[in-house]
C-alpha cells in the first residue's frame, strides 16, 4: 500500500481492495490492467451468494428478519451516509448519527467514507469521461462491476487529486473510520451479522454467515452498482436530456431511493435526491426522521420553481 502526497500536500493512499482498484495505470497502456485478485474475490462472493439461496428453507425466520435489518442498515450507510451526507453535504448530522452512519458504511464494505466520497465527487464533476471511476460510456458491465476489475484510469487519479476534500479530512468520524477501516469491516460486515442469529436464537453459524453476511452484502453491492449502470442507461430524462443519468423506477425501489438519477445529477445538492419527497424513497424518510429526532438538520432542497424551470429548459418532456 503506497502513500503519495497530492498537490495540496494531503496524503492520498492508493489501495486495492475487494471493492476498489486504485493502483495506477501505466502511461500509454493500450488496455487496462486486470486486477485478478478482485476478479477472483467477486467470483467467489457471488458463488457464495448463489449457494446462500439453497439455505433459505433451513434458516430461522428471525434470521431473515435480521438479514433484512442488516440490509437496511448497510444501504443507509451508503445512501444516507457516504452519498447524501459526506459526498454532497446535502444535510447536516450530529455526532451520534454520524457515528451510526460510519458504522453502517463499514457494514457496506465499499471502501471507506473518504475514498467513496472522493470517487463519487469525481463521478459528478467528470461524469462520463475517463476521470469518472465508473464511466457508463464504457458499457453496462464496466459501469456495473468491471471498473473494479481493472486499474483505475490515470485521469481518475490525477483529476481526483484536484478535488477539495478538506471537509472530509476535517471530519474526525471520517478519519477515524478510515484509520480503522479493515477492523471495522471485519466486525460490522461479517462478525456482527453472523454472531447475532447464532447467539440469540440458536441459528447455525453456517446459515448466519451465508445469509446475513454473504448474501446480504452481495445484494447491496449489486443494488449500489445498478445506480452506476442501469440508472445511467435506462429510463427517462425529465430534468436534463443532455446528460446520461435517468429516472429508473426499478433502481429507485431496490436502492431505497437512489434511482431518481436524472434529478440527482441535475440537482446534486438536494438531500431527497428526488422531486417527490418520500415516494419510494426510504433514505429520505430516514433523514426526515433523524431531523424530527433532532439528530439532523439543514436539509437542502431544490425549489419547485427551480425544478419547473429546468424541466422546461432542458427536460425531455416526459414529466
Amino acid at each position: 500500500m503506497d502513500a503519495v502526497p497530492d498537490r495540496e500536500g494531503c496524503e492520498v493512499v492508493d489501495r486495492t481492495g475487494p471493492d476498489g482498484a486504485e493502483s495506477r495505470e501505466l502511461n500509454g497502456a493500450k488496455r487496462p490492467r486486470i486486477v485478478w485478485r478482485n476478479v477472483i474475490l467477486m467470483c467467489l462472493l457471488h458463488t457464495g451468494a448463489l449457494y446462500s439461496l439453497l439455505l433459505i428453507p433451513k434458516a430461522h425466520l428471525l434470521t431473515w428478519i435480521w438479514s433484512y435489518i442488516c440490509f437496511m442498515m448497510t444501504a443507509l450507510g451508503i445512501t444516507a451516509g457516504a452519498h447524501r451526507l459526506w459526498s454532497h453535504r446535502s444535510y447536516k448530522a450530529k455526532l451520534p448519527l454520524r457515528i451510526f452512519l460510519a458504522a453502517a458504511n463499514s457494514m457496506a464494505f465499499q471502501n471507506d467514507i473518504f475514498e467513496w466520497s472522493r470517487d463519487h465527487r469525481s463521478h459528478h464533476k467528470y461524469s462520463e469521461t475517463d476521470a469518472d471511476p465508473h464511466n457508463a460510456q464504457r458499457g453496462f458491465f464496466f459501469s456495473h462491476v468491471g471498473w473494479l476489475f481493472v486499474h483505475k484510469h490515470k485521469d481518475v487519479i490525477e483529476k481526483g487529486k484536484r478535488l477539495d476534500l478538506s471537509d472530509l479530512l476535517a471530519d474526525p468520524v471520517v478519519m477515524f473510520q478510515r484509520k480503522y477501516y479493515k477492523i471495522s469491516v471485519l466486525v460490522m460486515c461479517f462478525l456482527l451479522p453472523t454472531l447475532v442469529p447464532w447467539y440469540f436464537w440458536g441459528e447455525s453459524m453456517w446459515n448466519s454467515y451465508f445469509l446475513a453476511a454473504i448474501l446480504r452484502y452481495t445484494v447491496v453491492l449489486n443494488l449500489t452498482w445498478l445506480v452506476n449502470s442501469a440508472a445511467h442507461m435506462y429510463g427517462n430524462r425529465p430534468y436534463n436530456k443532455n446528460i446520461n443519468p435517468r429516472e429508473n423506477r426499478f433502481v429507485t425501489f431496490g436502492a431505497i431511493g437512489e434511482g431518481f438519477h436524472n434529478f440527482h445529477h441535475t440537482f446534486p445538492f438536494d438531500y431527497a435526491a428526488s422531486e417527490f419527497g418520500l415516494r419510494f424513497n426510504t433514505t429520505t424518510f430516514f433523514i426526515d426522521l433523524m431531523c424530527w429526532l433532532g439528530l439532523a438538520s439543514n436539509r437542502k432542497r431544490a425549489t419547485p420553481e427551480m425544478i419547473m424551470a429546468r424541466k422546461l429548459r432542458t427536460g425531455d418532456g416526459s414529466a
